[in-house]
């Protein structure tokens, strides 16, 4: 995109975020499972670490 980063969270985000499409975390944005739906992509199982070794 060719928008200034305070555009995208000043005017896109908020309304991702109200449409359900996104979650603020405070690890930073999360794409929810309407996300995925929306796009036609397959949702992970599970973001994480499942074993340390």
């Amino acid at each position: 995109l060719s928008e200034e980063k305070d555009t995208l969270e000043d005017v896109y985000e908020p309304f991702l975020i109200q449409q359900g499409l996104m979650h603020r975390t405070p690890r930073g944005r999360v794409a929810t499972k309407n996300a995925f739906d929306y796009m036609g992509v397959k949702n992970p199982v599970k973001v994480g670490q499942s074993e340390l070794f």
